[in-house]
């Protein structure tokens, strides 16, 4: 069976171990090229033994604007390379990527998931200088659940009590978020009566809903938006029927209202994956590239 080049990067990356010094070449270059459109170096520990796969632009002088992405999985799966063709996109166009892990439910209750891709946007300031960084210029992009943690990221900056400590002189705010199918009103997944995602939300935040209400509002990132929320790009399809898609309109309306910068990628008829279906692949894509061409120029 003929192997995707994609395929094959994830094959071998996570073959290569935790060595941090490993550079491996994307597969979107011609390999006659001087100048490769972008590098990954593969499985750098950022905190305890969490991981993240660097996504490094081929080209150009820097310093370069950083991603951090956050793979979804219902806040219990880890699948760094979800986000495997966005961060070699966003490396070909003259980003950093930083694709991440985090501590899973049920075992790991929040906020411990949110301290972790906090503790990874200190990690890429704390180390802008050696990947060559711009620490002003940082946004966050998540799929599902890693949704709900991009989104988080872009609206409880600076907030104590979800910080956490890796790098604390370093901080974890982020200039624009991209949240695709993202649960940013927990209560709304209860009301929807999604048994699937009630069951995820439940793990992830330690009780059930009727039990802790407050919990679930502390878990979700609509009851944070102020007027210092961070911009969003909102990406949501519209047969979503995992996590409605009156969560992103919602979330778009609540943004807007308290005067912050947000827009709604409609993807008419697609499902909760929608991001990495060939359909709707490229247009997601572009759609991203510019929102964060535009944010972080």
């Amino acid at each position: 069976m003929r192997r995707s080049p994609l395929y094959l990067l994830a094959l071998f990356a996570s073959a290569c171990g935790p060595d941090p010094t490993k550079d491996l070449i994307g597969p979107a270059q011609d390999p006659g090229s001087r100048n490769p459109p972008y590098r990954v170096i593969s499985s750098v520990e950022f905190s305890g033994n969490l991981k993240l796969d660097l996504y490094l632009p081929g080209e150009g002088e820097g310093p370069f604007p950083g991603l951090v992405f956050v793979h979804g999985g219902g806040w219990a799966f880890a699948d760094r390379t979800e986000f495997l063709a966005h961060a070699a996109h966003m490396a070909s166009n003259g980003f950093v990527g930083a694709a991440v892990e985090h501590r899973l439910s049920p075992a790991h209750a929040f906020p411990a998931a949110l301290h972790d891709v906090k503790a990874a946007v200190r990690w890429l300031r704390a180390h802008a200088d050696a990947y060559n960084v711009d620490p002003m210029r940082i946004g966050v992009v998540g799929g599902s659940s890693g949704g709900n943690l991009a989104a988080l990221l872009g609206t409880t900056g600076g907030m104590d009590q979800l910080e956490g400590s890796d790098n604390a002189e370093y901080s974890s705010a982020v200039q624009a978020v991209a949240a695709f199918g993202a649960p940013t009103d927990l209560a709304g997944i209860w009301n929807n009566g999604g048994g699937e995602w009630i069951r995820n939300v439940t793990a992830y935040v330690g009780a059930a809903y009727p039990m802790d209400p407050e919990l679930w509002a502390r878990a979700s990132p609509i009851s944070y938006v102020s007027p210092s929320s961070a911009p969003f790009l909102l990406l949501h399809g519209t047969e979503d029927i995992d996590v409605p898609f009156t969560q992103s309109q919602h979330m778009r309306d609540a943004l807007l209202d308290a005067g912050v910068h947000a827009e709604l990628f409609t993807a008419a008829g697609a499902d909760h994956r929608f991001f990495n279906r060939p359909l709707w692949q490229k247009p997601a894509l572009e759609t991203m590239r510019d929102f964060f061409q535009r944010m972080m120029s």
